[in-house]
């Protein structure tokens, strides 16, 4: 199996690049599966039935929202762990510290080690497309499949003064953050 990425040529209207064309990659997203189809296949994978894989699953969705709206940082088996942070702006007196200063709540997911590396491995395909909608190239991945680590993406932050319990993003994610 391998992760399928789109590359369409497109006008660049600011920064460093506005006024030309270039390639810009997404990934190419499949159909969302449905929490039914999941817990179908979760079923049939564990050998429980489906209303007791139904229930399970409710109930663990409980429990990770109960404790995670409590600070808790919380183990997803076979995933990684979520857990809840905040955007601040920051301030230099300690009276001028108040509720208002959050611009967002966030919801962070620090991967696994194995689903890091199953990621690593996974092939990435990308097809290529003109600004005409042609298509112009295919390429399969050879890189070295570095994954991102989202613990350790503010190394090199400009500790602009985003709290996320812990962890700081220096608001420099390319997501719209």
């Amino acid at each position: 199996m391998a992760l399928k990425v789109k590359a369409t040529e497109q006008l660049i209207k600011i920064g460093t690049y506005a006024g030309t064309y270039r390639y810009v990659m997404l990934p190419e997203l499949y159909t969302a599966l449905t929490q039914d189809k999941v817990i179908k296949e979760a079923a049939l994978r564990s050998g429980v039935s489906r209303g007791v894989m139904q229930a399970c699953w409710d109930a663990a969705g409980e429990v990770i929202k109960a404790w995670a709206t409590e600070g808790h940082s919380v183990a997803l088996p076979g995933l990684g762990t979520m857990r809840f942070g905040l955007r601040a702006k920051s301030v230099d007196d300690v009276n001028k510290v108040k509720a208002g200063l959050i611009t967002s709540r966030r919801i962070i997911f620090t991967p696994d080690v194995d689903l890091k590396e199953e990621l690593s491995k996974t092939a990435v395909q990308i097809t290529c497309f003109d600004r005409t909608g042609q298509e112009v190239k295919r390429v399969t991945s050879s890189d070295s499949g570095n994954v991102e680590d989202p613990d350790n993406e503010n190394q090199n932050s400009n500790g602009g003064g985003n709290n996320t319990g812990g962890n700081t993003s220096g608001g420099n994610e390319s997501n719209g953050d």
